[in-house]
């Protein structure tokens, strides 16, 4: 399958489910993530909602072409307003909601916190990023240490192929910069007025419910709150059918009922 054409770039991309006539989720993977490291996860979720889910991987990453230079601090801006709504052109979606993880989460706030596009309908963040935290850095710094040692590199490189140690640097050295230390999208939050649904694991070993706080707190939409006990960074590979029930249920309310809800935790 060719790729997805986007500013003069080729991206790696899968739809998954057939319903095209209704609104999609689209999927933004993790700082080390693409397309494929979703797993069973997208047909699992186009299945439980009856919707098309659309992933792709991004530049450098998985199928994907190679970065043409290393991260600079604003990558996650320059990913949510350059290049995302190039994405949604040229996959031809009209109305979405968007799937983030982690870093991709994190595009998915500043998108709609910068943007007032009426294509996105809501949000599905999970284990997102706003500041940058000690154990944010404590968990990159263990990254690191994995990828030396081989361990990491040896499970990324099944999904990432030549991409894999300009992918991995890149993200890894930004993170542990000390000019990304100060890097904070809470002044973006205000302008989130779609309903938002924050899935974060008790675990994470890269934030803290301080994060969810700050969503639940200045994003001027509804928000949910999903918190999983005994879960890590990433819920969906870790307790799936929890984060099933939680975004379709979200899903069917956000496309079903009036957005005007109130705050909730679970």
């Amino acid at each position: 399958m060719s790729g997805l054409q986007v500013l003069g770039q080729s991206l790696e991309y899968a739809w998954f489910g057939n319903n095209r006539s209704a609104p999609t989720l689209v999927l933004l993977h993790e700082g080390l993530g693409s397309v494929a490291m979703w797993g069973e996860f997208p047909r699992l979720l186009s299945e439980a909602t009856g919707l098309a889910v659309f992933a792709y991987s991004r530049r450098g990453y998985g199928g994907s072409d190679a970065l043409a230079e290393d991260f600079g601090v604003d990558y996650m801006h320059r990913e949510a307003i350059e290049v995302l709504p190039a994405v949604l052109d040229a996959a031809g979606i009209e109305q979405a909601i968007l799937i983030g993880h982690s870093d991709g989460a994190s595009i998915a706030l500043i998108y709609a916190g910068s943007v007032s596009d009426p294509r996105v309908l809501g949000l599905v963040l999970e284990a997102p990023h706003v500041f940058v935290e000690d154990i944010s850095i404590s968990g990159i710094e263990a990254a690191r240490t994995g990828y030396q040692e081989g361990r990491l590199r040896s499970a990324l490189e099944r999904y990432h192929g030549a991409n894999t140690d300009r992918a991995f640097w890149s993200w890894n050295r930004i993170w542990l910069n000390p000019l990304f230390r100060s890097w904070n999208i809470e002044r973006l939050l205000p302008g989130v007025a779609v309903p938002t649904q924050v899935i974060q694991g008790n675990d994470d070993e890269y934030g803290t419910r301080a994060q969810v706080a700050a969503i639940e707190m200045q994003c001027s939409g509804p928000v949910e709150s999903v918190l999983l006990p005994q879960c890590g960074h990433s819920p969906h590979r870790a307790q799936p059918a929890a984060v099933l029930d939680a975004v379709s249920r979200f899903v069917r309310a956000t496309l079903g009922v009036n957005s005007e809800r109130p705050h909730s935790r679970v």
